[in-house]
């Protein structure tokens, strides 16, 4: 039997593109739509950037760039654009990935995170909005105040988290800029805290794993993970209360869960991610050089209508029928899956239930998407509730 001939990228097809800078300019100030339209020619497609890239957005292609560590790396990769995410395990490749993700992954387990619940709820009920409010700043807030008590103990003033996290809110280049003086004082309280943390705390728990020995930098991925859930979250949480509003009869405890699954299918924070392959390989009938940037969209995946029928409506009760493998990754999957992914969950569950009862209204607003480091709302996001 002759072996199928594999496809080289050079023919790969390509969204329109300007002759001479390719897709930068889409890329740079409307990168969703340059996605979907890369989707409308093809189940894998080429990107020219500043460096050529590939782009697929299948399940088959989702597991093979995201199970296997040994050929696609995080390092140069787009996390590395930012410094925010350019630490800490997030940035760490095999053979350091294994150790540091074992030593951490209790902390994060679902376990875990429920010990944290009672701080989580206290820090919402210290913040509710009033009767009106837009949602866009308040879930900023309030997913502020929730990280500072379950990273910190709220040992680290307000302002300071304020200042770093600031830049995650606004479009690129803001998030990419080094800010090293910021940095530089935001690691200094974050070791004060690691110093002598608050017991129960997860600083508490990593400061813990780092004195266990090994090479775990406690304040790096402290700092990692409190940039990481931010903004992911708070648009999640926009977007959340925004559809809650619109959709009272959703809005009761045991449908929570699937309508979190429903905003996170519709609007996956991480709206692209990104590898370099280590070695030539090849991924569904692709040639992947070595040096190649591949990416997986969870934003496409999530809008397949072969994986999820009429996939631009809001339709919770989808989830009744469980999830196709590896085609629902908000927080990416296999041995990479987000290490906060059970925090975010638990932050999300916590700031929308005070908004369950009662009358909960959208006044006005603008939910489309904006995208940058992460996926937001274009905003603003205007509600009125009952108020306190």
């Amino acid at each position: 039997m002759t072996a199928p001939t594999l496809r080289s990228p050079a023919r790969l097809p390509q969204p329109p593109g300007h002759p001479v800078i390719g897709h930068l300019w889409p890329w740079t100030f409307a990168p969703v739509p340059l996605l979907a339209a890369g989707a409308r020619t093809g189940e894998v497609f080429r990107l020219r950037l500043w460096r050529s890239t590939l782009v697929g957005y299948r399940p088959e292609w989702n597991r093979a760039v995201l199970g296997d560590l040994d050929t696609f790396r995080s390092r140069g990769s787009l996390s590395g654009l930012t410094p925010y995410l350019a630490d800490g395990v997030v940035h760490t490749d095999l053979p350091a990935h294994a150790p540091h993700r074992r030593a951490l992954n209790p902390h994060f387990h679902s376990q875990a995170v429920r010990q944290l619940t009672d701080r989580l709820r206290a820090a919402v009920q210290s913040g509710l909005p009033g009767r009106y409010f837009d949602a866009l700043p308040w879930a900023g807030s309030v997913v502020r105040r929730m990280l500072s008590a379950a990273l910190f103990g709220d040992r680290i003033p307000q302002s300071l988290l304020e200042r770093f996290l600031a830049p995650l809110h606004r479009p690129n280049p803001a998030p990419l800029l080094p800010r090293p003086r910021l940095f530089r004082r935001m690691n200094t309280a974050i070791a004060a805290v690691v110093a002598d943390p608050v017991p129960g705390t997860l600083a508490a728990a990593v400061a813990g794993e780092a004195a266990a020995g090994g090479d775990l930098d406690p304040v790096a991925e402290l700092r990692v993970a409190l940039a990481a859930g931010y903004d992911t979250t708070a648009h999640t949480l926009a977007w959340t209360l925004w559809w809650l509003a619109g959709s009272p009869a959703w809005r009761d405890p045991e449908s929570l869960p699937m309508v979190l699954d429903e905003i996170l299918r519709l609007y996956p924070a991480g709206w692209l991610g990104s590898r370099v392959a280590a070695r030539d390989t090849e991924v569904c009938g692709v040639a992947i050089p070595a040096g190649t940037m591949v990416c997986y969209s969870p934003y496409l995946t999530h809008r397949d209508p072969g994986l999820w029928p009429e996939p631009d409506q809001f339709r919770p009760d989808r989830f009744t029928a469980g999830r196709p493998a590896w085609g629902f990754i908000p927080f990416a999957a296999g041995r990479r899956t987000c290490l906060g992914a059970q925090l975010a969950r638990a932050m999300l569950t916590c700031a929308s239930e005070p908004f369950l009862a009662g009358p909960l209204r959208q006044l006005n607003g603008d939910p489309s998407v904006v995208a940058g480091i992460t996926l937001r709302p274009h905003g603003p996001l205007w509600l009125s509730w009952r108020g306190e």
